[in-house]
């Protein structure tokens, strides 16, 4: 058992404490509440202080591709043509990099979400063992998404989902009570009507979860709704036999029965009002990622009206070579001050809500929210310590601004996941640092000269 106090303590779940204590034991929260009653009750416990810092919950991100971080900015020029930069990024991925390459790309990726208080990853892997045995050998908590096989014709769609079934049993006999494992369309131009309704069988069989990419793009809704596009000219080039349902994205979802799996949709850049209502009334969750729509000039996802519809929203930073960075911080700052701006704005996002989006609000998209994403006596001890005390922070008037407007991932001072202390002051005792970054800069001179 342990104590761990600061000077401020935020559940998410409740309002900030100040000089606040959280009590743990056996990787569970026993108690939240002020220091000085904590320590009452329990004076022989050992505390644990970080003074001038605050303690939260671990962050959620809960759209992830850690295998493709070692690709961090190496498409950038490709940012203003999104099909190009996806065609380019899946040749790079197939034809350059082994599997023990991707295995150390997906590792450097946890580890630096480690490193920036992330404590549980919505990870999407289109060879997902490598995202998996990343969550697992560093300590984190997850769900890890095997991704489909470009899979768009009906007529391979019994032998698409036997090829991912396979993955994904093998996956699941080696889960542990922290890292899980479901399935992962990867969008629905990617995927035949046939094979989408096999997957949402698939999932409610076999009590998997669901994320798709969806929504994120002009070009994909110009290909489902038959107008043509950069797609629908790949697609008769390559002599892909694949009719248009003639439906935006999250309507032909609807129909193709993946919203009945409540799946947690990645983007939604582009869901009309219609959409946003379907997804609601399904139950369905949102991952919103604003930088990565921002870098690639696919607009800004309308969070307000998100969460005035009642959408469970999380925060994800998408891959490294779509976002550049693993910061849950400046994330949740992008994500109010994008949303602050955006036209038509239902609700002023407040810094209290952006914290949510990137703790609770990511656990609740996950369906984690019982175990992880606020600081509550009985869920898993998940959580983090940032630092406060330099002068770019202070006076701290408001903790919860000072920590959206005015930190990041370099604040971070701890990270604790089911009671165990994976990071602290630069340091990850179950991490091989140096030989990660020596891989990571081995394999990106090989990635330079393939391009």
């Amino acid at each position: 058992m342990r104590l761990l106090t600061a000077d401020h303590v935020l559940p998410v779940s409740s309002p900030p404490i100040e000089d606040g204590g959280v009590l743990v034991s056996e990787g569970r929260i026993l108690a939240v509440g002020s220091a000085a009653d904590l320590r009452q009750d329990h004076p022989d416990v050992p505390e644990d202080r970080f003074a001038g810092s605050a303690i939260l919950p671990g962050f959620v991100n809960c759209h992830s591709h850690l295998e493709l971080t070692v690709l961090r900015g190496l498409l950038d020029d490709l940012d203003h043509d999104f099909a190009s930069w996806l065609i380019r990024l899946t040749q790079l991925r197939a034809e350059t990099l082994s599997d023990e390459d991707i295995a150390d790309s997906a590792l450097a990726g946890a580890l630096e979400g480690l490193k920036a208080g992330v404590t549980c990853f919505g990870d999407i892997g289109r060879w997902g063992l490598a995202g998996f045995e990343a969550l697992k050998s560093t300590g984190l908590r997850g769900v890890l998404f095997q991704e489909t096989e470009f899979s768009p014709e009906n007529a391979t769609a019994e032998s698409d989902l036997a090829a991912l079934l396979e993955k994904i049993g093998t996956l699941r006999e080696a889960e542990t009570e922290k890292v899980k494992v479901g399935i992962s369309p990867h969008s629905p131009y990617t995927v035949s009507p046939a094979l989408f309704e096999r997957l949402a069988e698939a999932s409610r069989e076999k009590g998997l979860k669901v994320t798709i990419h969806a929504a994120e793009s002009d070009a994909e809704q110009e290909l489902l709704t038959g107008r043509g596009g950069f797609f629908a000219k790949i697609f008769e080039q390559y002599g892909v036999r694949w009719t248009p349902p003639g439906k935006r994205s999250i309507e032909y979802l609807s129909s193709a029965g993946i919203l009945d799996t409540t799946p947690l949709l990645a983007h939604c850049t582009k869901a009309d009002e219609n959409e946003i209502r379907l997804i609601a009334e399904s139950g369905s969750k949102i991952a919103h990622c604003p930088k990565s729509n921002a870098k690639f000039g696919h607009g800004v996802a309308p969070l307000s009206r998100f969460l005035v519809s009642g959408i469970e929203v999380g925060l994800g930073t998408d891959s490294m070579v779509s976002n550049n960075l693993c910061d849950m911080l400046e994330e949740a700052r992008f994500a109010a001050l994008a949303a602050r701006i955006a036209s038509a704005s239902d609700r002023f996002i407040q810094p209290s809500e952006a914290l949510k989006l990137a703790t609770l609000g990511g656990a609740e998209a996950l369906g984690l929210a019982g175990e992880t994403g606020s600081l509550e006596p009985g869920k898993a001890a998940d959580l983090i310590a940032v630092s406060l005390r330099e002068v770019s922070r202070l006076p701290v008037n408001d903790v919860e601004s000072a920590l959206v407007f005015a930190s990041g991932a370099g604040d971070v001072e701890m990270t604790m996941v089911a009671g165990e202390v994976l990071y602290r002051d630069g340091e990850c005792p179950g991490a091989d640092a140096d030989r990660l970054r020596a891989r990571m800069n081995e394999i990106g001179s090989r990635l330079k000269e393939a391009l």
